[in-house]
């Protein structure tokens, strides 16, 4: 560890500064975490899920230690993994994990080695667990599957990299899933760059339908999927399965043709007044095995004499409006502010491993660190800050100053008298042990 003995300031001679301090944190709020965690047993479910292949014959630190604190790295804002190295004897970060020190930059590295198709799944397994706990103690009757694709920029020579022409630019293509309501991250898949935006996704999603159509029998799913996934395998799945869809569909010329007799090109009676229609037809493409419902929004801005039409295909019923379900389907725009959360928030694109497997465990590692954010702030957070991001929530819940006091067997962490949101970290501290599970 690089120390700089004492440095003093121009502005004020009589000001040195150190990093010599000693026992002190600047990431108490981490311990705000840890509470929730075993409150609704979250570090508990990890550990019983995960099974490695563990060959080393000797180790100080063990999966389960090394697993929480990359995670709890993670949620502090230290996406690097040699982080740890600076953070080896933090007070807080010690006594979050159980150890006497942290692991170092090589062992974590070492740690996702160990990683396969089997333990990733697993890892899946014990985040559906958790997601099925704090389902119930909302006690949610709705589930709606948010499908979409993303993008992970590469920089070096990383497996299955490849160039993605719709984004333009080199990396991969995961697959993800978030509950449209909730915001919870429920499933992710790593994929090569230039695989297809539907590639895969009944495999990907079938597993999910039908564990909540299992568990949850009274809860009505709902998907919602751009263009990039209207394919009829998905369409079949959805009405199998009695799960209710609103998927885009890209135009063509019978589509178009549709929607012109709809709403010809005419001269508007008031050219500075946009129009907008929403309509209801049967349509079968070719590749569909019947005809389903299809909604045409037709939009024509002030100033312009034609039309623009936008196609969904979708198996609402006759109870919901065309205007309703085109507005139902828009809501979805609220899946790219949480992709943005878990990509810039928890590093979720940090793709910088060379083998593939290990850049996949890298983004389920996000994918956990994300959710049991999004679980505290929802569950425990007061209802005006419930959609706190995760930036202000590192400002105003984990990057507190401490100092640790030991008296006897206890351990007094000190926090910074001065500290601005302290109001609001007690709030949310007292709200997790009161939580009530069920």
């Amino acid at each position: 560890m690089a120390t700089l003995p004492q440095l003093t300031l121009d502005f004020n001679r009589q000001i040195k500064l150190s990093n010599d301090g000693g026992s002190l944190s600047s990431d108490t709020g981490e311990f705000v975490f840890r509470e929730f965690d075993e409150k609704i047993g979250f570090s508990d479910t990890l550990v019983q899920h995960l099974h490695l292949n563990d060959e080393r014959k000797y180790h100080v630190h063990s999966n389960e230690n090394l697993l929480r604190q990359k995670l709890y790295q993670l949620i502090a804002g230290y996406a690097e993994d040699d982080a740890a190295d600076q953070l080896t004897n933090d007070p807080v970060f010690t006594q979050i994990i159980g150890t006497d020190s942290l692991a170092s930059q090589p062992s974590l590295s070492r740690f996702y080695t160990r990683f396969d198709h089997e333990s990733i799944e697993q890892l899946h397994h014990a985040n559906q667990e958790l997601l099925d706990k704090v389902h119930e103690l909302r006690e949610s009757k709705a589930l709606i599957i948010d499908l979409d694709s993303t993008h992970a920029d590469t920089y070096g020579q990383q497996e299955f990299t490849a160039y993605n022409t719709h984004y333009g630019t080199v990396g991969f293509h995961p697959l993800v899933a978030f509950d449209g309501i909730t915001g919870d991250f429920l499933k992710a898949q790593l994929r090569p760059g230039n695989v297809y935006t539907s590639n895969g996704v009944v495999d990907f999603v079938e597993p999910l339908i039908k564990h909540y159509n299992e568990k949850f029998p009274e809860t009505t799913p709902f998907l919602r999927g751009d263009s990039g996934f209207a394919v009829p395998a998905l369409y079949d799945l959805c009405e199998r399965e009695s799960v209710y869809y609103v998927i885009r569909l890209k135009s063509n010329a019978i589509l178009q043709r549709m929607a012109d007799e709809c709403h010809p090109a005419t001269v508007p009676s008031d050219v500075t007044k946009s129009e907008c229609y929403y309509e209801e037809i049967d349509y079968q493409a070719k590749s569909w095995s019947k005809p389903r419902k299809v909604i045409i929004q037709s939009v024509r801005p002030a100033g312009e004499l034609l039309f623009t039409h936008s196609f969904f295909v979708t198996s609402l019923g006759d109870v919901f409006s065309p205007k309703d379900i085109v507005r139902t389907y828009q809501k979805r725009g609220t899946m790219e502010n949480y992709i943005k959360e878990a990509k810039n928030g928890f590093y979720l694109d940090k793709m910088s491993s060379h083998s593939f497997q290990v850049n996949e465990v890298k983004m389920i590692m996000s994918l956990l660190a994300y959710n049991l954010t999004n679980w505290l702030r929802t569950l425990c957070f007061p209802e005006a800050q419930k959609g706190m991001q995760i930036e202000t929530i590192r400002t105003r819940v984990i990057k507190v100053a401490s100092k640790l006091v030991k008296s006897g067997r206890s351990l007094h962490f000190k926090l910074s008298s001065s500290f601005v949101y302290q109001d609001f970290f007690w709030k949310v501290l007292q709200r997790i042990q009161q939580l009530k599970l069920g």
